[in-house]
């Protein structure tokens, strides 16, 4: 078979054990790391932005008006509690 005497006693650079899991040159940043730093940063910021905002409200804005009772309404809680209503 002429394909084993081709290698001779040389290793194939595909086999070759001693390098095998060692980079010989940095190659920068991951560019999923990036991506996911910048989406979890973003996604960070909202999040708090919204925190510091919400609490900021609840300073400044004025409590919420509660609806006026009906009249109607009035006259059956004092009915349920067992006073009369005026007039009757």
């Amino acid at each position: 078979m002429d394909y084993e005497q081709d290698f001779g006693d040389r290793v194939p650079p595909s086999f070759d054990s001693r390098n095998m899991g060692v980079e010989t040159e940095a190659k920068g940043f991951n560019p999923g790391l990036i991506v996911l730093l910048l989406v979890g940063g973003l996604i960070l910021a909202f999040l708090v932005g919204n925190y510091f905002l919400y609490m900021y409200a609840q300073k400044t804005l004025p409590p919420k008006k509660k609806k006026p009772v009906s009249k109607k309404k009035m006259k059956r809680e004092r009915l349920k509690q067992g006073v009369s209503a005026p007039g009757e």
